[in-house]
């Protein structure tokens, strides 16, 4: 298992250093100020891989290059994204770097609807609750066709619940939801949500399907030229949210994304928050069926709090996700490719030792500092015998 850290860039509130002081050896990355769409230059994709170097570390996986919503949609100049897209890739295997993450999820990366959920111990995590969603989706955004896409019964709690609540709480789920994330979207106000949700009110599951289909085979010739791999991370959370389709949730997802498009360079990001979000979904069986084209992992852990609603765990060991059988699945694959493949925890916890930083949401420090020795212990003591 090799440990990798997300870091953002000459922005990053956490030092390279800092980073190397963790125990990590590979930097995921991107060109967080490059714009979707946008051909990166070799030049500067060489000057961060090289700073990453010069710190002790291998740059070895960008998250992420982002597909333009042109792409997604087949608008306006998509095949030009298309291309571009093309010659980033041809650039950063240049420059020696052959793992990209990246989504196919409309609008937004990921989506929760608190982002400050506070556990016992005075930290706080990211939390999803289908009901603040769909009463923020009715009550406040107020998007055209919203009551249809819900049962009567989650109406009716909704709307009892979005009267009672206070103003600031209102706030504080709106600018969860609406929240921009670093390479991909700028914070979206109500009415700009709505104009992008717009643009997607023709297509459906099966007609994104087919885009990222098209996306993926018509790069296919240069992964293949380049040997670059290309992973797509998993829909978060894993479920219909604002009338967007949903193309990769679960194990059918991915078996009809592997069918249709059957290089060996369009593989997985096998992210177990985002999968352990379909409370059916089982992160160890998911592994071990798509194991050889798995190129890079997220691994954090999640508790259900009840139907609809889910959250990180206190621990990356500890909730729905079997962490000791995922490790020994990752070995297995190991072992069988001969080299190691990236693992990067996830969103950890927002403790003390951040307070003072301006971290993005999920990227604190201390919380991923804990979760990466957490899932390094446990990858220790299951390789030496006397774990798992």
């Amino acid at each position: 298992m090799k440990s990798g850290w997300r870091w953002y860039g000459a922005d990053d509130a956490i030092s390279l250093k800092e980073i190397r002081q963790a125990g990590v050896t590979d930097v995921v990355a991107a060109l967080y100020r490059r714009r979707a769409g946008e051909i990166w230059p070799v030049e500067e994709i060489r000057a961060q891989a090289d700073a990453v170097r010069a710190a002790g570390m291998e740059w070895s996986v960008v998250e992420s290059v982002p597909v333009h919503e042109d792409i997604k949609k087949h608008s306006g100049d998509w095949k030009t994204y298309i291309e571009n897209y093309k010659q980033t890739i041809r650039n950063l295997a240049e420059c020696g770097i052959r793992t990209v993450c990246y989504n196919f999820m409309p609008i937004l990366d990921w989506t929760r609807s608190n982002l400050n959920y506070v556990l016992a111990d005075g930290s706080d995590v990211l939390c999803y609750n289908h009901l603040e969603v769909a009463a923020f989706d009715l009550f406040a955004l107020k998007r055209p066709g919203a009551e249809q896409e819900y049962d009567e019964e989650l109406k009716e709690r909704a709307r009892f619940f979005w009267d009672k609540l206070p103003t600031i709480e209102r706030m504080r789920i709106s600018n969860s939801i609406l929240l921009g994330l670093p390479g991909t979207v700028d914070d979206l106000t109500p009415q700009q949500f709505l104009d992008q949700l717009g643009a997607y009110k023709d297509i459906d599951d099966a007609t994104l399907r087919k885009h990222m289909y098209d996306f993926l085979n018509e790069i296919t010739p240069v992964l293949d030229d380049t040997g670059v791999n290309m992973a797509i991370h998993p829909d978060d959370p894993p479920r219909p949210i604002f009338g967007l389709p949903r193309i990769l949730s679960n194990a059918a997802d991915i078996r009809q994304m592997y069918k249709e498009c059957p290089s060996s360079h369009i593989g997985l990001t096998l992210c177990t928050g985002s999968l352990g979000g379909g409370i059916e979904n089982d992160e160890v069986a998911i592994f071990k069926e798509f194991a050889e084209r798995i190129y890079f992992c997220h691994f954090r852990n999640i508790q259900h709090e009840a139907p609809g609603i889910f959250r990180e765990s206190e621990s990356h060991l500890v909730g729905k996700v079997d962490m000791i059988g995922l490790i020994k699945a990752l070995f297995a694959e190991e072992k069988r490719r001969g080299e190691g493949i990236v693992v990067r925890p996830d969103h950890g916890r927002h403790m003390e030792i951040d307070r003072v930083r301006k971290c993005y949401s999920g990227y604190d420090y201390g919380g991923r500092l804990v979760g990466l020795a957490e899932l390094r212990g446990l990858a220790f003591g299951i390789a030496n015998g006397v774990a798992g």
